[in-house]
Parts: structure tokens; C-alpha cells; sequence
């Protein structure tokens, strides 16, 4: 089962990268726009309702606890950045946020009947504990939905600037081994951790989300401004390297879309829903 090697030097990355005011804000302002495309699917998948309590882990900005608010769910979003967090509780001041730390909740068994992770499983050094802990906190028959970027076995932005970085970052810039950025798209990985933390009645259903962009080259920039894997890779390279990474991502994106002089990059997400029992 996948799982890091280094789990301190990972989650010192990702909470040094997300506790950044200008990353947060960059995710938030430009790379979320195709994030809030999967929001209603999540609030679909755990059949959000009025006096439902939900649980939203790894909550960042805030965008899916609006939408389980605006389906009348009562909702607490938790998050380890203290920076998602200020933006959170400033665009959703009817829920209830609180710092902490999605592998060790502290919640009693049973609080919740909804709990949603939205594209927060590859930001923690160990995925099956939190959908562990989720299982724990989750009332028989309750809803767990998560959501995951496809990975670049399909069309995705996510496969047009990792897969630049490939072919011309430089061999000296690396990431602490953590877990996949897409592994949890995969129903070979996710649905034995969920049915080893006591879900059934898993299943997956992929969304077309995507960004309009008026530049070729955005995908590059918003990875490099506003992710913690990305960032981490793209903002040490030398100036050679990046500039050849952005010109590859741009050949792509026209290669796949076409002249412009808009265009909508796809970076589909799969979402992945459970039953506690």
C-alpha cells in the first residue's frame, strides 16, 4: 500500500507551503476554480440536508463546507493551515473551523454523519489513517466522499506540467517521498483502505472539471503559485529549466486545444464515496 518513506520532511513541506499566505491565496483565487467544478458532486455524494452534521477534512479555503451549508448541513471544517483557515472563516461564517490535524481527530466516536475531504488525501503522510479516522467519527451509515485530480494517464493539466518537469527540471530539485498525488483516483488503492477501515458500497464517478485560461502557459503558473508539490519543484529551478518547462507546457496545451484564443484545460477529478457501517 502506498505510504512515505519520510513523513516528517513531507508534512514539514506541506504545511510550510500551505501555511503561506500568497500559496493559499493563489490556490484559493485561481486554481480552485476548476476545485469548485467537483464541489457539488461532493455534496451530492453524502446527501447533504437540513440538520445533517458534516464533517470537512483537509477543509482549505472553505469552498465544499459552503456547499454542505448551503444544503443545511451544520458543518465543522478542520484544516492544518492556519492561512486556509483565516480565508475559510471569512467566506463561510456559518460553520465552525478548527486547526488541526486529519490523522488524529478530536472528535468523539460517531459525531458526524458526512464527512468530506475535498482533494486533501495526497497532502497528509498517511492517507489511510485519516480515512481511519473518518470511519471512527462517522455514525453507522454515514457518507465519506473524497476527491482526488486524475493523474496523467488521462488528458489533465496536472499530466502537461508534471510531465514538463520530467523532461526538463533539473535532476538536482526533488520532493520528500510522500504519497501519490493521485493514488486515491485509483480503485485499486482506495477501496481496500476504505473496506480495511470498515466502509462498503465503495464507488467512484470521474468530473470533468477544467480552467478557462486566455494564456497557454497558466497551468505552469498556477501550479507554481498556488500547490505545495508543484511550488516546491518549480519555484528552485534555475531560470534555463523553467522557462523550457512553461514553453513545454504551453506546446502542449496548444498541441491538445488548439489556437485559442481561450482555452478550457482540462484537469479532471474523481470522486470516491464510501458507507461507514
Amino acid at each position: 500500500m502506498p505510504k512515505t518513506h519520510e513523513p516528517d520532511t513531507f508534512a514539514a513541506l506541506e504545511k510550510r507551503e500551505w501555511a503561506t499566505p500568497e500559496v493559499a491565496r493563489s490556490y484559493a483565487q485561481v486554481f480552485a476554480k476548476a476545485a469548485d467544478m467537483v464541489v457539488p458532486y461532493l455534496v451530492e455524494a453524502v446527501a447533504a440536508q437540513s440538520g445533517m452534521r458534516a464533517l470537512d477534512l483537509c477543509c482549505g479555503h472553505g469552498n465544499v463546507s459552503a456547499g454542505l451549508i448551503k444544503a443545511g448541513a451544520k458543518v465543522t471544517g478542520l484544516d492544518f493551515s492556519p492561512a486556509m483557515l483565516d480565508m475559510a472563516r471569512a467566506a463561510v461564517p456559518e460553520a465552525h473551523f478548527v486547526e488541526g490535524d486529519a490523522m488524529a481527530l478530536e472528535f468523539a466516536d460517531g459525531s458526524f454523519d458526512a464527512v468530506t475531504i475535498g482533494f486533501g488525501m495526497p497532502h497528509v503522510p498517511d492517507p489511510p489513517k485519516v480515512v481511519a479516522e473518518a470511519h471512527r467519527v462517522l455514525r453507522p451509515g454515514g457518507q465519506l466522499a473524497f476527491s482526488v485530480w486524475c493523474g496523467p494517464e488521462v488528458d489533465t493539466a496536472l499530466g502537461y506540467v508534471f510531465g514538463a518537469i520530467g523532461q526538463h527540471g533539473s535532476p538536482d530539485i526533488g520532493l520528500p517521498h510522500g504519497p501519490g498525488a493521485n493514488d486515491y483516483a485509483d480503485p485499486k488503492i482506495a477501496f481496500p483502505v476504505l473496506e480495511k477501515a470498515g466502509f462498503t458500497d465503495c464507488r467512484q464517478s470521474t468530473v470533468a472539471s477544467s480552467w478557462q485560461v486566455s494564456d497557454p502557459g497558466a497551468p505552469y503558473d498556477f501550479f507554481l503559485e498556488g500547490t505545495a508539490r508543484g511550488g516546491a519543484l518549480l519555484r528552485p529551478q534555475p531560470s534555463a529549466n523553467a522557462a523550457a518547462i512553461r514553453a513545454a507546457v504551453i506546446s502542449k496545451v496548444l498541441e491538445k486545444h488548439g489556437s485559442g484564443p481561450v482555452w478550457d484545460v482540462p484537469i479532471p477529478a474523481v470522486v470516491t464515496v464510501a458507507t461507514a457501517v
